[in-house]
């Protein structure tokens, strides 16, 4: 996949979608690492800056998404409460969604697929694969709409394993399109990966209602997901 260059100030500001004293909910574009790797590069971090709105420090990432997935990505902008947000995440406490077309699909309208994940080997890091003595890795998914030789998932998953829905749709048969870890997507150049994180809620605050964020389908999405029946919205 291409290299998205960093964003600037104007840009990232662009990209919140939600912002209260304890967090803010960015639109992450796909192709930017949130980290900053090994070699350096482009990534999301270094924008940060951009988005402390009279705070001394900058917020901090309070979960991750892969460098190639696009939408809601959530950021704590003190300590206190990146702290909160942390631990919202680890107990599973934080609802969501995430978008995906797949290549074919499952017969069914919704279902749930359990199976275990584990690393692939130690060379590759991140990668993981099925395996029965893996961690427990559980996701529900429901079919939005379908077209010729795709669908239009929204995929929720209930433990947090990496990489897991691309995982768990490559192995129950039906790759996440765009996909070149786990599915057919070329190596490099388009297609991109078709993982969005549609939405996220988020009970912050125990007295009020949760945040519950959605993120824009991103422009590199719209035509799969048109020819599976969405609306635009």
């Amino acid at each position: 996949m291409l290299d998205v260059p960093e964003l600037t100030a104007e840009e990232i500001l662009a990209r919140v979608l939600h912002r209260d004293g304890l967090m803010l909910v960015i639109n992450k574009p796909a192709g930017l690492p949130v980290h900053r790797g090994p070699k350096g590069g482009p990534n999301l971090e270094d924008s940060f800056d951009a988005l402390r709105f009279g705070l001394p420090r900058p917020p901090v990432l309070a979960h991750r998404l892969d460098k190639d997935t696009s939408g809601c990505l959530v950021l704590g902008r003190h300590r206190k409460a990146t702290a909160s947000l942390g631990l919202l995440f680890k107990h599973g406490k934080i609802g969501k969604t995430y978008w995906t077309v797949v290549e074919g699909g499952p017969a069914a309208d919704e279902g749930t697929i359990d199976m275990p994940l584990g690393r692939l080997n130690a060379e590759r890091g991140w990668w993981q694969k099925p395996d029965p003595e893996g961690q427990k890795a559980v996701t529900n998914w429901k079919v939005m709409g379908r077209g010729e030789g795709f669908t239009w998932l929204a995929m929720e998953p209930v433990t947090g394993r990496t990489h897991q829905l691309r995982v768990h749709s490559s192995a129950t048969g039906w790759p996440i399109f765009g996909d070149n870890i786990y599915g057919n997507g070329p190596r490099f150049g388009e297609p991109k990966l078709h993982l969005h994180s549609r939405e996220i809620v988020v009970p912050i605050s125990r007295n009020k209602e949760p945040v519950r964020v959605i993120a824009p389908a991103p422009p590199h999405m719209h035509e799969k997901l048109r020819a599976c029946g969405w609306n635009g919205e």
